[in-house]
């Protein structure tokens, strides 16, 4: 520490942000999860972690909002090599049977490949789990980089284990409600859907800036009391007829409970933002809205208890969508220490 200037260009050390702090020291460990087997419209995010841990060095650490972010104990967990490797040897297998279905074939005529991707899906979120529980119990808050939104599932189960009640703040062009996607019963459009249904301790789901979803998940918003959507449509309209971004992202933080997790799809933002994510859609918060509505829970009466990020996807031709994956993930990040120091009682 004695050593490490935050003016001076980072040096890739292994560390998200190229910061100085192991994980033994971190106040947040973020850990990475290069899988998108499920993916039903265009694979790459596994390549998201690595591609955000690169663009992050050269990020500046200096935040308007939050003095002296750099000291914010930001922790990398070691990658598990395993999880790249298991992800290839899956998707292959995952494409297959989506092909077969683009085909017209019938989910039955796959049963025992499907079986195969279905475990592998549980294995993954087994070990995710367990990734997220040892750093729970250590009074870390975790933090899981995708990969495809189907991944922190696990975080969300090691954080239940803590906390008795909780909402989620979800972020997302999609509603993730869908039930076994393709036969996929982990599918990255199904995680809010498992979440709601495995984990009895969430109370509340709270969805931004949706725009993209189909009739079965609209029944599921328009019936479950545990959600409200404000859509993106919502959201404009709102704003086009006068009603400020202050007063909408009050009314969004109103439907909180006092703990929350934060789920953030990164198509959640406009696409000019993410053009390479896996399932872009017009609309959606731009940068400043998602860091005004971010700035105001960190500063509210609620507590950030985990959070996610994911289907950040390198494209071919630019580091576009990782220099603004990695801005939006240490804006989660200092945002969340901001939050937990102002929810500690010596505060």
């Amino acid at each position: 520490m004695t050593t490490f200037n935050p003016n001076e260009p980072g040096m890739a050390n292994g560390n998200y942000f190229a910061l100085p702090y192991s994980n033994e020291e971190s106040e947040i460990s973020i850990i990475s999860v290069p899988w998108d087997v499920t993916t039903s419209y265009r694979a790459g995010t596994h390549k998201g972690p690595d591609s955000v841990m690169e663009a992050s060095v050269q990020i500046d650490l200096y935040d308007q909002s939050v003095q002296d972010a750099w000291r914010v104990k930001i922790g990398t967990l070691p990658l598990d090599d395993s999880i790249e490797k298991k992800n290839k040897k899956m998707r292959k297998i995952a494409e297959q049977i989506i092909s077969h279905l683009e085909e017209g074939g019938d989910l039955s005529e796959v049963d025992d490949i499907l079986a195969e991707v279905n475990e592998a899906s549980e294995e993954l979120n087994k070990s995710v789990y367990l990734m997220c529980k040892e750093q729970v119990e250590r009074g870390r808050i975790t933090a899981v980089l995708g990969g495809d939104h189907s991944v922190p599932l696990g975080n969300m189960r090691a954080v239940s284990e803590k906390y008795e009640d909780f909402g989620i703040l979800h972020i997302d062009a999609h509603a993730d409600l869908r039930e076994a996607y393709e036969g996929f019963k982990y599918s990255h459009a199904s995680i809010l859907y498992n979440a709601l249904n495995e984990i009895t301790q969430i109370s509340q789901l709270t969805q931004i800036g949706v725009r993209d979803f189909c009739q079965e998940e609209a029944d599921i918003i328009n019936t479950d009391p545990r959600i409200r959507c404000f859509t993106d449509m919502e959201l404009k309209r709102n704003s086009f007829e006068g009603k400020t971004w202050k007063r909408q992202c009050e009314e969004i933080i109103a439907t909180l409970p006092q703990n929350i997790y934060i789920s953030f799809d990164i198509d959640g933002l406009s696409p000019d933002l993410c053009p390479n994510t896996g399932t872009p859609v017009p609309g959606g918060l731009s940068f400043r809205e998602m860091d005004y509505l971010l700035n105001m829970i960190a500063t509210s009466n609620r507590r950030i208890i985990g959070f996610d990020l994911c289907e950040v996807s390198p494209g071919k031709e630019s580091d576009w969508d990782a220099n603004v994956g990695a801005r939006v993930l240490f804006k989660l990040c200092i945002y969340t220490s901001l939050n937990s120091k102002k929810q500690s009682p010596q505060v």
